[in-house]
């Protein structure tokens, strides 16, 4: 059993985002979490479906439900310089750094050479 461990298990997104504007409201949700689809014109279907794609603000939602809820919370992921990100966050800073030109070389040409296309 996979999600033994896991307070969220068996909880819809829906479920947990409706308990949540019930128990705060939209003003107070969006306060709390700085996401615009609370902010302006909020519905819970706009909100179901940003919040499925956006994986940051899925993860604040799902954290504010369990702190209200006085759930277990998550273990933070640990990172080298202390950045709090999300997995897909790391794998593209990851995928990016390795694209990067090493800075060992002393040649110029290469300084600028994503900016100027050398």
């Amino acid at each position: 059993m996979t999600q033994a461990n896991n307070p969220l298990h068996g909880i819809k997104l829906e479920t947990l985002l409706t308990e949540l504007v019930e128990r705060y409201g939209w003003e107070e949700l969006g306060d709390r979490i700085d996401v615009r689809c609370f902010k302006h014109d909020p519905s819970i279907k706009s909100s179901l479906r940003f919040l499925r794609k956006t994986l940051w603000a899925r993860e604040k939602v799902e954290y504010l439900y369990l702190k209200t809820n006085k759930l277990p919370l998550p273990a933070r992921k640990p990172r080298d310089d202390g950045y709090q990100a999300s997995d897909k966050t790391l794998r593209t800073a990851n995928n990016k750094a390795i694209d990067k030109p090493s800075k060992d070389s002393n040649d110029d040409t290469q300084i600028n050479a994503n900016i100027w296309g050398k």
